[in-house]
C-alpha cells in the first residue's frame, strides 16, 4: 500500500524540487514528490487528506538538547522566563529574590524533612541586588541541602547545609569554588569538578534525569514543537541506559528518532573510542549511536567561558576548562583516528581556538575526508575561525537561542555591544559553510521550539526588543534550512533526513501557515499542526 499525503504546500528543502502538494510513502520511505500522481506505479494509493488546508516540511530537527528538558522537570523551576513543562503546564518565571524564596519555601513544606530541596533555570544577572549566596538559601532551610541549578547548568548555588555535607570549607582548593569577603565559600559553585560533592550530596545525578520517564517526556517535548528527530548532546550510554534506549524508541509512541551522545571524557581516550564504535553497532531505525562529545570551557553568561582578548566586559573573568588540555588534545586524536564522529563543546572564541587547534593536529595525523566533526554553540567564533574550520571540514551547530534570551545580558554586561551585535554569527556562518550547519535551542537551557530558533536567527531581537546587531541576520529560507537539512547534515543523517526527496524517510512537520509567505516577525507563531514519522502521524 502506497500512503499519498495532499496538502496545500510543501516545502521540501529539495533544489530539484523545491515545492510540491503531495508525496507518497511506502514502507515509511518517500517514493514519489510532486502532485496527486506521485505515488503511480509504486502499488495500491490510499489517499490521505486530513491536512490538506495545511503546509508540509520535512520533520524539524533539534541537533542540539538534552534529555534532561523531559526530566529536570521533576525539579521545581525557578527561572526567569515563563516556561511550559511536558504536560503543557505553564510555570511563572522568578522576578525577584522574595518569590524565588517563597516558591523554594513551599516546596519545602510540600517535601519531606529527608529530601533535598532542588530548584533549577535560576540566573541571578537577571535579578537586582546581591548575587545569590548560602545565606539567601539558608532563609528557606537550615536542616537539609538546598541547591540551584543555573540555567546554563554549568553554575549552582547551594545553602550552608548542603555546603557543610560536601565537605566544602574554606580549605577548599578546588576550581570554581567561589568565595566571599571573608575567604569561605559563599555558596555559588561555578563548573562540573566544584559542582560534583554537593550535586552528590543533593541527590541530584543528570544521569537520572535521562531514565525511561525522561525519554518519554523528552519526546513529548519534540513532538509539541514538531520535532521528528532530537539529539541529547551528553549521555553515558551504558549497556542498561542504551537497552532502555532500545525498548523505548522501538515502541510505537515514540514520535522522534533519537541521537544520544556519548560522554567521551570518563576514561582513557582509546577505550572510549572503542566504546562509540561498539556502540554504533547498536543503532536502529530511530535510535542511532556511536558520536562523542567533548568539553573545553563553560558558560559566557556564568563568566566561566574561555574568551580571547579582550576578555568580559563588565564581569569577572572566571573562565575554566572542564577537561585538562592534554586529555583533551589526546580525546580529539584518539576519536579522530578511530573515525568517531566529534561533537565539542565551545562557548567562547578562546575555546573554539583550542578545538581547531586540536583537530588540525588530529588531521594532520589522520587525514579523513568527511568526518564533520561539529563546535558546539560557537558563540564568539569570528569569520577567521569558521574559515580554519571549513578548511578541515568542521562544521558548527550555533546557539542562536542566546540572542533572544540572554542577548541584553551580553549587550550591557558580559561582552558589551560590540561583540553582542556578531555573536552567534548565523550570516558569517551561512557565508562560509553554505548552509551546511545547525542552529540550537540546548533545552533544558532555552525552550525546544525550532520555529521560535529560525525566528531568532531572522530577526535577531531580544527580550526588551533590541536589535543585536543586523549585519548577522540570515532568511526564513535560510533559517529554515539550518532546522531541516542543515542540522541533518551536522548530525551526519542528511542521506535519512532533513528533506523530502525520494529515498528518505518520511518525516514531516505540518504547519498551519507558510513560513516562507508570513511575515519574518510572525514566524515563530505559526502553529504546529501535526508530525509524521516514517510515513504514520504521530502528533
Amino acid at each position: 500500500m502506497v500512503t499519498v499525503y495532499g496538502v496545500k504546500k510543501i516545502l521540501t528543502m529539495d533544489g530539484n524540487c523545491p515545492f510540491a502538494t503531495h508525496v507518497a510513502v511506502k514502507d515509511g520511505i518517500i517514493v514519489g514528490v510532486g502532485g496527486p500522481d506521485c505515488g503511480d506505479g509504486w502499488g495500491k494509493v490510499l489517499r490521505d487528506d486530513r491536512f490538506a488546508a495545511h503546509v508540509m516540511m520535512p520533520g524539524l530537527i533539534e541537533a542540539h538538547a538534552h534529555v534532561m528538558a523531559g526530566g529536570v522537570w521533576r525539579f521545581t523551576y525557578c527561572g526567569h522566563y515563563d516556561r511550559v513543562d511536558p504536560a503543557g503546564a505553564t510555570w511563572s518565571g522568578v522576578r525577584n529574590y522574595a518569590a524565588l524564596i517563597a516558591r523554594m519555601r513551599d516546596l519545602a513544606a510540600k517535601t519531606p524533612p529527608s529530601v533535598p530541596i532542588v530548584g533549577w533555570g535560576f540566573d541571578p544577572n537577571f535579578l537586582e541586588g546581591d548575587r545569590l549566596d548560602k545565606d539567601c538559601l539558608d532563609q528557606v532551610s537550615t536542616d537539609r541541602p538546598v541547591v540551584i541549578i543555573h540555567s546554563n547548568f554549568h553554575l549552582l548555588t547551594a545553602n550552608s547545609v548542603a555546603l557543610a555535607q560536601a565537605g566544602i570549607d574554606a580549605q577548599s582548593n578546588i576550581e570554581g569554588v567561589v568565595r566571599g569577603g571573608d575567604g569561605a565559600p559563599n555558596g555559588e559553585l561555578q563548573e562540573f569538578a566544584a559542582m560534583a560533592p554537593v550535586m552528590s550530596e543533593a541527590r541530584l545525578n543528570f544521569a537520572d534525569l535521562a531514565d525511561a520517564d525522561a525519554v518519554r517526556a523528552y519526546g513529548q517535548v519534540a513532538r509539541n514543537c514538531g520535532v521528528t528527530t532530537v539529539a541529547d548532546l551528553l549521555s553515558d550510554l551504558e549497556d542498561a541506559e542504551v537497552d532502555m534506549l532500545t525498548r523505548e524508541t522501538s515502541n510505537d509512541t515514540c514520535a522522534a528518532r533519537y541521537v544520544p551522545v556519548m560522554n567521551a571524557m570518563r576514561g582513557d581516550p582509546a577505550t572510549e573510542a572503542q566504546r562509540a564504535l561498539e556502540l554504533r553497532q547498536r543503532s536502529t531505525e530511530k535510535l542511532h549511536l556511536g558520536r562523542a562529545k567533548l568539553f573545553t570551557d563553560g558558560a559566557i553568561q556564568g563568566g566561566t567561558a574561555k574568551l580571547k582578548a579582550p576578555g568580559y566586559f563588565r564581569m569577572d573573568d572566571n573562565g575554566i576548562w572542564n577537561m585538562e588540555l592534554d586529555h583533551f588534545r589526546a580525546a580529539v586524536g584518539a576519536l579522530h583516528r578511530a573515525g568517531v564522529k566529534t561533537h565539542v563543546h565551545t562557548n567562547g572564541d578562546a575555546a573554539s581556538e583550542l578545538a581547531i587547534d586540536a583537530f588540525r593536529d588530529a588531521m594532520m595525523r589522520t587525514p579523513n575526508a568527511d568526518h564533520r566533526h561539529t563546535l558546539e554553540h560557537v558563540q564568539l567564533a569570528g569569520l577567521d575561525q569558521f574559515k580554519r574550520m571549513r578548511a578541515l571540514g568542521l562544521t558548527v551547530n550555533i546557539f542562536s537561542n542566546h540572542v533572544y534570551y540572554f542577548g541584553d545580558l551580553h549587550r550591557t554586561k558580559t561582552i558589551g555591544p560590540n561583540r553582542a551585535a556578531r555573536m552567534d554569527a548565523a550570516r558569517d556562518a551561512w557565508d562560509v559553510f553554505q548552509g551546511d550547519f545547525a542552529i540550537h535551542s540546548d533545552a533544558p537551557v532555552t525552550p525546544m521550539a525550532p520555529l521560535h530558533t529560525a525566528w531568532i536567527a531572522v530577526n535577531r531581537l531580544t527580550e526588551a526588543g533590541h536589535q543585536l546587531g543586523t549585519h548577522q541576520k540570515i532568511t526564513v529560507s535560510q533559517a529554515l534550512h539550518n532546522i531541516t537539512l542543515g542540522a541533518a547534515y551536522v548530525l551526519k543523517m542528511d542521506d535519512q533526513v532533513g528533506s523530502i526527496q525520494t529515498g528518505k524517510r518520511a518525516d514531516f512537520t505540518i504547519l498551519d501557515g507558510d513560513p516562507l509567505e508570513t511575515d519574518p516577525a510572525r514566524l515563530r507563531d505559526i502553529p504546529i499542526v501535526g508530525t509524521v514519522l516514517g510515513g504514520t502521524v504521530t502528533g
